[in-house]
């Protein structure tokens, strides 16, 4: 049903990566950013990747709304039925330390429900995507959530920030693992191929951090929900999502939720 649409973003998740990889190796030192309000870093880098999505996917569905963390919002999403809710550069900070921890996110929504979902990694080369009840897939090979059932046996991905902070020492002996990595997007990903468990935010998140990352979770045959088993419904007038996030299967879903309460 979204056929047109998932390739669509996938060329455009592929040409993004190519300017990010572009702005990469172009600086010989440091890369040059700033500090955007909420103190997140913002590169040349996020900008033009964001102009290349606008132009595109808005040339290819002039009709649907549009939401990105760089471009200026404005309230006619509202009233659309069909959103692309875009981060540009998921992992800003990863991409200043040039560590191989950040992506490309494009998802779209229709009915506030996600239909189509990408996540890209140029450096790695790894594409994940999904399309509404049609399966998920890493580049050309379908992915399925882990079926690990006991928690104590579950590999944790979680933010490299929260990490640092260590908003997850207390956790340490519950799971098998606890990896950091940057880039929210990047670990829905991951989570979904199995490579890992489970992953989780205490943070708060944006709609354009996790969209295309929840289509994918699901479309694998897993659940992403607040920490009090809610789905997240997106294109919101507020688009901070403040509740903890989780993203496993449901078998593991309730052990997290009951542990992080």
């Amino acid at each position: 049903m979204f056929n047109e649409e998932l390739i669509a973003a996938k060329v455009a998740a592929r040409n993004v990566g190519k300017i990010l990889i572009k702005h990469l190796e172009s600086y010989s030192q440091d890369i040059q950013y700033k500090k955007e309000s909420g103190n997140s870093p913002v590169t040349a880098a996020d900008y033009e990747a964001d102009q290349y999505l606008a132009k595109f996917l808005g040339g290819e569905f002039p009709h649907d709304g549009w939401l990105s963390e760089e471009t200026v919002d404005t309230s006619d999403r509202l009233e659309k039925k069909r959103v692309w809710i875009v981060d540009p550069l998921d992992g800003t900070k990863e991409f200043i330390k040039k560590l191989p921890e950040f992506c490309v996110s494009i998802g779209l929504v229709e009915d506030s429900i996600p239909v189509v979902g990408v996540i890209y990694n140029p450096i790695s080369d790894e594409m994940f995507y999904a399309q509404k009840n049609k399966g998920a897939f890493l580049n050309a090979n379908q992915i399925k959530i882990s079926n690990v059932q006991d928690i104590k046996d579950a590999s944790i991905v979680v933010s490299r920030s929260e990490h640092a902070k260590g908003l997850w020492n207390d956790y340490k002996s519950h799971f098998s693992s606890i990896k950091s990595i940057g880039s929210i997007a990047y670990k829905l990903g991951l989570a979904a191929s199995s490579l890992y468990d489970i992953t989780a935010t205490v943070a708060p998140k944006n709609e354009w951090d996790i969209c295309a990352g929840d289509c994918i979770i699901n479309e694998a045959g897993g659940v992403m929900k607040k920490i009090n088993g809610d789905s997240i419904i997106y294109n919101q007038k507020k688009t901070l999502v403040t509740d903890p996030i989780i993203a496993t299967n449901s078998m593991l879903f309730d052990s997290i939720s009951d542990l992080l309460y």
